[in-house]
């Protein structure tokens, strides 16, 4: 029995294909279509609730949402992979505290951006929440940037879920042009992902652009 990821190309699912890239652990990904709004229908909604990415269906029928949730779990499960430091290490907890970080204080910007009018009372106002949401995107990508000590990883102690993490993360809200000169550390975190011989296939397939 496989993994199964519901997912679609550049979102969160990204995040759970590639620490299963890592752990070499066979996957199947099944397509939900956001530009169709797929995630949105009634079908979705009976494997996720909240109707949002990524699910994974695990090899024991157990279902699992919240990509933070779903990450920590596969640490405990395949603790052999190194996807996170050891329990009770302090590198651990540097670790669980940055990946909280932007799962509290960036991804929630994620769906304000991409939808702006969710948040707006008319029209007019909504492509101010946008940008503002941008605005704040950048301030806190900056906070993460500042407080990077590894080289090319998050941590000096080398490669960890974190560094998926905040990678792909990083990808979003429309900021191609932004990073390179503002957040240069992280965009070294995500080069190294998209080298990395184990995740190198996946990153391409989610974020090289298409025409």
């Amino acid at each position: 029995m496989s993994y199964i990821v519901y997912g679609n190309r550049r979102s969160g699912s990204a995040l759970i294909e590639l620490a299963l890239d890592v752990i070499k652990a066979p996957y199947e990904i099944r397509n939900v279509d956001l530009d169709a709004d797929d995630q949105r229908g009634s079908g979705y909604a009976s494997v996720n609730p909240a109707r949002k990415l990524p699910t994974l269906i695990t090899p024991q029928g157990e279902r699992l949402t919240e990509s933070l949730c779903i990450l920590v779990s596969l640490d405990e499960r395949h603790r052999s992979a190194n996807l996170l430091p050891p329990p009770a290490s302090a590198a651990r907890a540097q670790a669980l505290r940055w990946m909280c970080f932007v799962a509290t204080e960036l991804y929630p910007l994620v769906e304000i951006n991409d939808y702006p009018q969710r948040f707006s009372p008319d029209d007019e106002t909504a492509p101010g929440i946008r940008n503002r949401a941008r605005e704040m995107w950048r301030d806190r990508l900056k906070v993460i940037e500042q407080n990077i000590e590894g080289d090319p990883w998050l941590l000096t102690d080398g490669f960890s879920l974190a560094d998926i993490y905040i990678a792909v993360v990083s990808r979003w809200a429309q900021q191609d042009d932004w990073r390179p000169s503002n957040i240069g550390r992280v965009e070294r975190i995500a080069a190294a992902i998209a080298r990395r011989e184990e995740t190198a296939d996946t990153w391409a397939r989610h974020f090289t652009p298409t025409r």
